[in-house]
């Protein structure tokens, strides 16, 4: 394994959370999706010692050579108590060098961020993670109740790998779990000026399919009026053009009801999305939780100029909301036509969690203990976590990854996204309210 580079800034300058996000962000865990990935194992060995550092027993799964999850238990002062999954995942998803301004696994600090892939989504959450546990076992220290760590491999390809995989074959590393904290909640956003957390209490339901297209192989210069790439682009067109309806659930009901709220108006006055818009760069999110997505994202077919192939393939990543996955599918083979084949290659549940309950009152506490008077709303995300996984075991998940933004930080565009980066401050914020919630909840 190779050691990480020379950090342009000193270590003695970084908070550890940064050294660690930057440390993780220098292992390469690209997840290229249908079972192909760099793998995990580099990256969960360097958690696992941090662990081990802690004085904490961590075990090792690997579900295939190279895709290896690390879990391990911290005890509670009250273990009567249910206990509290915190997890992430260590792979990342594919970054093209040539398209960012920094090396992506490079661990860059510049412009009061650090910069790579994974430094959002959510090698960042990970550090965070690894940094709050130290300060928690810090001289014999000890959280509130159980503690369930996990760092899963293969969350960008659905788990299959890693959170699913533990969930399927060994429940009893998360005995006695009733909840769980993971990614993409937790972050300040800006309405009408004023600054809000949202807090995840939900999560889209996931389906990735494939549309297949067949034809008459045959020479490029022939009349054909069946071609299969002309088949699959029409079916493709009519997916990525379908504009699905408003349907709001209780979750996106609430939020739309505290934005019209923040911005003193009826929510009456505004439609839904005029209030999503409101929200400014988190806008990117919330319209999408407000209804079904279907994008076409990857289109495979032919082999040479002057051959038809007689096959043509495309990749639809569709987010249904919670409960319709059904009535989407439907809908979407209505849509294509019978002479579309339809392979669906990854399904997951939809989650929607109540926002109450003393997991979320201790939240809003802690939130309003570091940052005095900013509400916090709740939020239905419109991808998916390893929360879903852990559903199977009745463990109620909420995305809660603290961190406090520059209200002219565009994050929901970094996530997947090109100069992926996240602010030193925010990463020290997340620190202190992280460490603040597992010491006391």
């Amino acid at each position: 394994m190779t050691a990480p580079a020379t950090s342009p800034a000193s270590a003695d300058t970084l908070d550890l959370t940064t050294e660690i996000a930057r440390d993780l962000i220098r292992f390469d865990t690209t997840n290229y999706g249908e079972g192909r990935s760099n793998g995990e194992t580099d990256a969960a060995e360097y958690v696992a010692e941090k662990l081990r550092a802690l004085g904490l027993a961590p075990e090792l799964f690997d579900s295939e050579p190279g895709r290896t999850s690390v879990v391990a238990r911290v005890p509670g002062r009250d273990r009567s108590t249910g206990a509290l999954v915190v997890h992430g995942h260590l792979d990342v998803v594919p970054a093209d060098p040539a398209n960012w301004s920094v090396d992506p696994f490079g661990g860059e600090i510049k412009d009061g961020m650090l910069w790579g892939r994974g430094a959002v989504d959510m090698k960042n959450m990970d550090a965070m993670i690894l940094a709050s546990l130290t300060d928690v076992l810090d001289q014999g220290g000890q959280p509130e109740r159980d503690l369930i760590i996990a760092f899963f491999a293969d969350e960008e390809a659905g788990g299959v790998f890693g959170s699913h995989h533990l969930v399927d074959t060994r429940p009893d590393l998360f005995a006695g779990a009733t909840e769980a904290i993971s990614e993409v909640g937790g972050y300040s956003i800006s309405i009408g000026g004023e600054r809000a957390y949202l807090l995840q209490t939900g999560e889209k339901a996931l389906i990735w399919l494939k549309l297949v297209a067949h034809g008459p192989a045959g020479h490029g210069s022939r009349l054909v009026t069946d071609n299969a790439i002309t088949r699959l682009a029409e079916a493709v067109a009519k997916v990525g053009r379908r504009q699905w309806p408003i349907r709001l659930t209780n979750t996106t009901r609430q939020l739309l009801s505290e934005i019209a709220r923040i911005l003193g108006v009826e929510p009456q006055s505004m439609g839904p999305d005029e209030l999503a818009l409101a929200t400014g760069t988190a806008s990117g999110f919330i319209q999408a939780s407000l209804r079904t997505t279907m994008n076409p994202t990857v289109l495979q077919a032919g082999y040479k100029h002057n051959v038809i192939p007689d096959r043509a393939e495309a990749l639809i990543d569709v987010r249904s909301l919670p409960g319709e996955e059904d009535a989407v599918l439907a809908e979407l083979a209505e849509l294509v036509g019978p002479d579309i084949e339809i392979v669906v290659m990854h399904r997951d549940v939809g989650l929607e969690t109540e926002f109450a309950g003393p997991l979320i009152d201790r939240i809003v506490q802690t939130l309003d203990t570091h940052d005095p008077g900013a509400p916090v709303l709740p939020y239905l995300m419109p991808a998916g976590t390893d929360n879903k996984a852990l559903s199977k075991l009745g463990i109620k998940g909420y995305g809660f990854a603290p961190l406090k933004l520059p209200a002219n930080l565009d994050f929901p565009a970094l996530f997947h996204g090109v100069d992926e980066r996240v602010p030193l401050d925010a990463l020290v914020f997340g620190r202190t309210v992280l460490t603040d919630l597992l010491t006391t909840y």
